[in-house]
């Protein structure tokens, strides 16, 4: 199986290119909706009366203020399906597109790679707002998108009817979005367009490029569980240029010589750092062992040769993973099978391609050295 930064992988069917219109994706009548990746059965349509996730304060809706909140961006075409809609966009245009799209806008889009990291966002949030009522230190969803505002109201009612709590659009009609993302105070990116993921990274605002699965496993609906790799996401790439320039063993020599050296920072670090600072509201009410936001490292690192540094510098940085896993060079597949992660980061392609092949929801963040000297199927320890 091959992925790139710009085709998501799909059991039947595979992502264009994103384009500056389309967005969203049409399945069937609301009754009939299908899941996330045509491979369950019908969406389960919300109870009648469903409670939605906001509460009222002196008379208003409840929102934190952005810069208060962990803020998540996601494109619709990642939190939705949107191929059908985006092959009507190629083959006919933008006019005909956007006829299509309020011809339909009664019925649903289909969940997409997104939608249980976002669902689980929403069940963390519950968990904080319990605890913790006047708090603005919550997750806070942005719905963004390329499209034209007469999408929004079929994005409304599909927002309405999978029960989502996302009150905050940007739907900037074929614009780029970055300038919206540094006004949101965007924690994190999550687009299925791998250049304006690329913008996003160089405007230092944590990023990635998400991709469907061909098969999907089964993911917790009452823990957020996030992994990340090390090099390159969590850390800067200085390591992995050792290893892409010198070899493995000069590799291993570099991290013996320079292990009380701290890495520098990664892309994702400060993502990790946001759920971090909510992990510990919870262990402030003696909620640890049983906290509904769970983290992981996921290294092509060894331990013993190379993996004291990495652990030193989370330390030093005051941040922590709930586990850690040192492969050696293992295929990281197998483990994130097991973990069952909402999302998975990685900067190589190689690794989310394994990911995607035991149905773990990956994410490419498209920063260092890998992306001019892919990873190449041996094994390697040098991340």
């Amino acid at each position: 199986m091959s992925l790139d930064s710009t085709q998501a992988v799909a059991a039947h069917d595979s992502r264009a290119d994103a384009s500056v219109a389309a967005n969203g994706d049409s399945k069937d009548p609301w009754e009939d909706t299908k899941d996330s990746y045509d491979h369950s059965g019908p969406v389960k349509k919300p109870k009648s009366g469903a409670v939605r996730q906001a509460r009222k304060v002196e008379g208003g809706i409840f929102f934190p203020k952005p810069e208060n909140a962990v803020t998540i961006a996601v494109s619709s075409r990642v939190l939705f399906r949107t191929e059908k809609e985006q092959k009507v966009f190629e083959e006919k245009g933008v006019e005909e597109y956007l006829k299509y799209q309020v011809e339909h806008e009664n019925e649903p889009f289909a969940p997409g790679p997104a939608f249980p990291f976002v669902k689980a966002l929403e069940t963390v949030n519950s968990q904080l707002r319990e605890l913790y009522p006047d708090s603005e230190e919550l997750f806070d969803i942005v719905l963004v998108t390329y499209n034209h505002a007469h999408v929004g109201v079929r994005l409304i009612n599909t927002i309405n009817y999978h029960n989502l709590f996302i009150e905050r659009f940007c739907m900037t009609g074929g614009s780029s979005p970055i300038g919206y993302l540094k006004a949101y105070h965007t924690n994190l990116y999550l687009s299925a367009d791998s250049e304006k993921v690329r913008e996003a990274l160089a405007e230092g605002i944590a990023a990635a490029t998400m991709f469907t699965p061909e098969k999907v496993i089964e993911v917790s609906d009452s823990q957020l569980r996030v992994a990340f790799d090390g090099d390159a996401v969590l850390f800067s790439d200085e390591s992995e240029r050792i290893f892409k320039t010198h070899g493995l063993d000069k590799f291993f020599e570099h991290e013996k010589e320079h292990e009380n050296k701290l890495l520098d920072h990664g892309p994702l670090k400060g993502f990790l750092e946001a759920l971090g600072k909510l992990q510990k509201k919870f262990y402030a009410k003696g909620h640890r062992l049983d906290c509904p936001i769970r983290t992981y490292l996921v290294t092509a690192r060894s331990a013993a040769s190379s993996g004291i540094r990495a652990l030193k510098t989370l330390r030093a940085w005051g941040l922590e993973t709930d586990e850690a896993l040192f492969l050696a060079g293992a295929p990281k597949g197998p483990m994130l099978e097991k973990i069952r992660p909402h999302i998975y980061f990685d900067d190589q392609m190689f690794h989310v391609e394994g990911a995607a092949e035991m149905g773990a929801i990956a994410a490419h963040v498209p920063y260092g050295i890998a992306q001019k000297h892919p990873h190449k199927k041996e094994s390697s320890q040098g991340k």
